[in-house]
């Protein structure tokens, strides 16, 4: 069996009137063909072009591993050079992956070749973050911590992507004082058996290619799947919601820190429990006994 996933609904382009009265205004997914076409980027940015841009900077890389009391939220694992990295990227299949990384400040070159679309939204144009992966690489699942609206630009490559709305965090196994699902979910191959309320998740998905943008409405869980080696880029606007807007304030500046110092007080213990509360809350709230 397999998710109950949609694709996510697809425009070649868009007005700005179409987009927020059609999708940010309901809070509803999309997928914009052509939005960035005018773009230098759009032509220009791959691998290679990354690799002459940016070889020499050191980057930091995160792998699959399980969330553990060694690391911080979003400590990486390792670092390596980015010419290295592409390199590793074109050359075989690897599960390091660079996540939120401010590559655009580093190199200001890379500045100039976007702008923020005019689609409606008031951007953070200061915060636009890059990430990169290599073929078969997943991001887990997750949602952004400061609940944002996302605009997500594909280039070099495909992705996967598995979307679910807020209203369905109920089934996701959510981490307390967390923005993850648990991490020993499969969610490209789920076991039912050992996850059931998942069967009763509804949510979305779609395959982005080079230049297309995906448009994740606030607090919207997401999973993504590396087909080939590639790489994206976000840009953020604040939650519209005021009930969203506080609770990303609350994980920003208060429940992230105070997870991390529980966490360094009690180590490993304190994850485990939260992994065994996540799975006893979910069941117990979809009246399922057990794992």
């Amino acid at each position: 069996m397999k998710l109950n996933l949609e694709q996510i609904p697809r425009v070649r382009t868009i007005t700005k009137e179409e987009f927020i009265n059609t999708y940010y205004k309901p809070q509803k997914p999309v997928v914009i063909e052509r939005l960035i076409e005018d773009w230098p980027a759009y032509a220009k940015w791959n691998l290679d072009y990354i690799k002459e841009i940016a070889g020499d900077k050191t980057v930091p890389l995160f792998d699959d591993r399980p969330i553990s009391s060694k690391y911080k939220f979003n400590e990486p694992h390792t670092s390596m050079k980015m010419s290295e990295y592409v390199d590793l990227l074109k050359s075989k299949p690897t599960n390091y992956r660079i996540f939120l990384y401010h590559l655009l400040r580093e190199s200001p070159k890379l500045q100039q070749d976007y702008w923020p679309p005019e689609i409606g939204l008031k951007l953070i144009k200061a915060m636009p973050y890059l990430f990169f992966g290599g073929e078969g690489s997943k991001v887990f699942m997750h949602y952004d911590i400061d609940l944002a609206n996302i605009l997500h630009f594909q280039f070099n490559g495909e992705k996967q992507v598995i979307l679910f709305p807020p209203s369905e965090t109920k089934y996701l196994y959510k981490i307390p004082h967390a923005v993850i699902a648990h991490q020993e979910i499969d969610f490209v191959n789920p076991d039912f058996e050992k996850w059931p309320a998942l069967e009763y998740a509804k949510g979305f998905t779609t395959t982005l290619g080079h230049g297309e943008t995906l448009y994740m409405p606030e607090g919207y869980w997401h999973q993504m799947t590396y087909i080939t080696p590639g790489f994206s880029m976000s840009i953020r606007s604040v939650p519209k919601n005021i009930g969203n807007f506080m609770q990303g304030a609350y994980n920003l500046f208060l429940m992230r820190y105070l997870d991390n110092f529980v966490r360094k007080v009690v180590g490993q213990k304190w994850i485990e429990y939260k992994n065994e509360k996540a799975i006893a809350r979910t069941n117990k709230r979809n009246g399922f006994s057990g794992v």
